[in-house]
């Protein structure tokens, strides 16, 4: 087996999480890291065992690097990801995709003129039971869907001394919470249930008007505290919480609702999805069983177990019942899918994984939500 050559941009939080990843796959090579400053690569190259450090332009230029994933802070996704593209390389972006609709539509344009694979990094859809709950709901063990309850907690901005990059809008975005994990959240509710939203009503709140910056650098998730001297108080214009009533195409309705700020809830997506004939239920934090609601019988609870699962879902589990899967796994679950299509060379016609396009769909969601929000109306996507 001839190995794929991979190249990562950016060592924060997810960037190891993709490395770590790739390298429970037999064909990728992970042979090179890049960072913004030659000096701080080859540091955080030394720590993950990574053999070449790199600025990105370096990156650009090294032939034998097939695809490059990009880890980096959001308002470098679209120079980035438009840059590997235009050098040939395959991709895998984290989300967002881009800053807007107009950076997005256009590095969709390009990777599908490339034909190059490109692929978003909407991991979350890759935990067993949720393409498990896709194929019921294909299969017509749902039914028609009445209505859709999501929610994502975490707690990690939950003191007004949390401070992290994603707080700055010139560096994340005009949304925070939504933008970086409602988005996952709908990617996965429009994904089990196969309907589209098409109108919105959002409400979002900033429990912490001003938030004290770290005058160091403190890493994401990484929990350390400085003294009073070491801060800096800014002003805060991005949503701790927001909540969000959907329309959908079928005719029916949901609401999702997101938080950075609830205590205890350490990285929670729910989904509750009620159709004509029975509910599916299931928690991120208990990711290997879900609940199937029934009016006139008992409930049902399902384990994950490739012996129990249909085809489709059993492909993204590797272990029997009962050896459980989580969180580090739905990445190198959707990595086998997106390094396959790269071993053949080309994006698929109809990619199991999510795309540039999907990407796409998410920031359409996302800024359709951020106007409702501003103007606190329907707004139609």
């Amino acid at each position: 087996m001839q190995k794929i050559n991979v190249g990562v941009v950016g060592t924060g939080f997810i960037g190891p999480a993709h490395i770590e990843a790739l390298r429970r796959l037999p064909n990728t090579n992970v042979v090179a890291l890049c960072e913004v400053t030659p000096e701080l690569a080859r540091q955080k190259a030394d720590q993950l065992g990574i053999e070449r450090a790199c600025t990105f332009d370096e990156l650009l230029k090294m032939d034998d690097i097939k695809v490059v994933h990009i880890c980096t802070p959001n308002f470098l996704h679209y120079a980035q990801s438009k840059a590997a593209l235009e050098a040939g390389k395959h991709v895998v972006c984290e989300k967002p995709l881009a800053k807007d609709l107009h950076e997005a539509e256009e590095l969709v344009e390009l990777a599908k003129k490339t034909g190059l694979v490109n692929a978003v990094h909407f991991n979350l859809r890759y935990y067993p039971l949720v393409r498990q709950m896709k194929v019921m709901r294909e299969q017509d063990n749902l039914g028609d869907i009445y209505s859709v309850i999501g929610s994502y907690l975490q707690d990690w901005l939950f003191y007004e001394t949390d401070y992290n990059w994603r707080l700055e809008p010139d560096k994340s975005g005009d949304s925070r919470a939504i933008a970086d994990i409602g988005s996952h959240l709908m990617d996965s509710l429009e994904y089990i249930t196969g309907l589209k939203t098409v109108a919105v009503m959002a409400d979002f709140n900033t429990i912490h008007k001003f938030r004290k910056k770290p005058l160091k650098a403190v890493e994401t998730y990484s929990g350390k505290m400085l003294k009073p001297e070491d801060y800096a108080d800014v002003p805060i214009n991005t949503e701790d919480h927001a909540n969000v009533l959907l329309r959908f195409d079928n005719g029916n309705k949901g609401v999702i609702t997101v938080s950075q700020v609830s205590a205890g809830r350490k990285n929670q997506m729910k989904l509750e999805i009620a159709g004509s004939k029975k509910t599916f239920a299931w928690n991120s934090e208990a990711p290997n069983q879900m609940w199937i609601g029934n009016r006139d019988g008992s409930n049902e609870s399902f384990l994950r177990d490739p012996s129990l699962a249909h085809p489709e879902a059993r492909s993204v589990m590797s272990f029997p019942g009962g050896h459980n899967e989580g969180f580090p796994d739905t990445s190198k679950q959707l990595f086998k899918e997106v390094y396959d299509a790269i071993a053949a060379g080309k994006q698929p016609e109809n990619p199991t994984f999510p795309t540039f396009a999907d990407g796409y769909r998410e920031l359409l969601i996302c800024e359709k939500i951020l106007e409702s929000n501003r103007k606190q109306a329907w707004v139609e996507i």
